[in-house]
């Protein structure tokens, strides 16, 4: 039987196949469905210091192959997530990673210690969230702000620390370079590109916010394209994710050069999904006579 084991920031996992943040709430509802344990792991809902209670409505578009959201992070709070969540996804015996975002540098620093003092696996660093102390910027579209929060971060993480980057850049590599200077233990990408739908007839945007994020299969060659040029320009273990549907979307992105890979906007009309990728990565490897799964990782060959 091939070996769909990985070491990811010197962690066992037990396949690479993870489900991504907001996309999975905290894995209770998915577990009805299959035992979650089946999974490498999952990156539970984006994570604040508060409560949260998200955007209005309508804070949900679909667009071709994909959908645009604006859900403006509703969760309840870390604190909650880790005397409620946490203690019966232990029991689920799957890798867990925590994906905490923030307004402030010191919001996030104060996340990173209180779940470092748990049993999660890797806490990753959403970078998308507006810096209010630097005008609404996100935290992760300058190398300078990039290297701020995450070397902050780390001096209070004792947990391996992974960014999640943003395609909303010039240059990503430049961007994951920042990171990775400054302590990062992983990266991340992509997260959602900013778009926009515009509802004809009323002539406002669909999204009561506006803009919103653009996930699905539409993006995933964008997706691909970045987390091969990460993985050329940074040292770093890499989870990739945008757009990944099936089996052989997942291949791709591990060729590209990702350790592992989320699984995002295909569960809300495939929940089965990530199932049907191990199986699918598992057959690949029996009928090309591979191994390990990580011998696929950056085994793409440019012209």
């Amino acid at each position: 039987m091939p070996d769909l084991k990985i070491n990811f920031c010197g962690i066992e996992f037990k396949n690479p196949v993870f489900t991504a943040s907001g996309t999975y709430g905290f894995g209770r509802e998915f577990n009805a469905l299959y035992p979650i344990s089946l999974l490498g792991g999952i990156s539970c809902k984006g994570t604040t210091l508060a409560p949260r209670e998200g955007n209005p409505p309508p804070r949900i578009a679909e667009t071709p192959s994909g959908i645009l959201n604006s859900v403006g992070l509703q969760n309840p709070g870390v604190e909650h997530f880790i005397n409620e969540d946490l203690p019966w996804l232990l029991e689920q015996k799957t890798g867990i990673i925590v994906n905490i975002a923030g307004s402030t540098v010191e919001e996030y620093c104060e996340m990173a210690e209180r779940l470092s003092e748990t049993a999660v696996d890797i806490i990753e660093l959403n970078i998308s969230c507006p810096n209010v102390k630097h005008g609404g910027a996100a935290f992760g579209t300058s190398c300078a702000s990039v290297t701020e929060i995450t070397g902050e971060v780390k001096k209070h993480c004792t947990k391996p620390l992974m960014v999640k980057l943003s395609p909303n850049v010039t240059s990503i590599a430049d961007i994951a370079k920042s990171a990775e200077a400054a302590g990062a233990d992983a990266l991340s990408l992509i997260n959602t590109i900013m778009a926009m739908r515009i509802d004809i007839e009323t002539r406002r945007p669909i999204l009561k916010n506006n803009k919103g994020g653009l996930s699905g299969p539409a993006v995933l060659p964008v997706a691909i394209r970045m987390v091969n040029e990460v993985a050329n320009a940074v040292n770093l273990p890499i989870m990739g994710m945008g757009g990944i549907s099936d089996w052989r979307d997942a291949l791709e992105m591990l060729l590209a050069g990702a350790s592992a890979v989320q699984v995002g906007t295909i569960l809300f009309n495939d929940p089965l999904a990530p199932i049907k990728i191990i199986d699918g990565l598992n057959r690949y490897l029996k009928s090309h006579g591979i191994a390990r799964v990580s011998e696929l990782t950056g085994a793409v060959q440019l012209w």
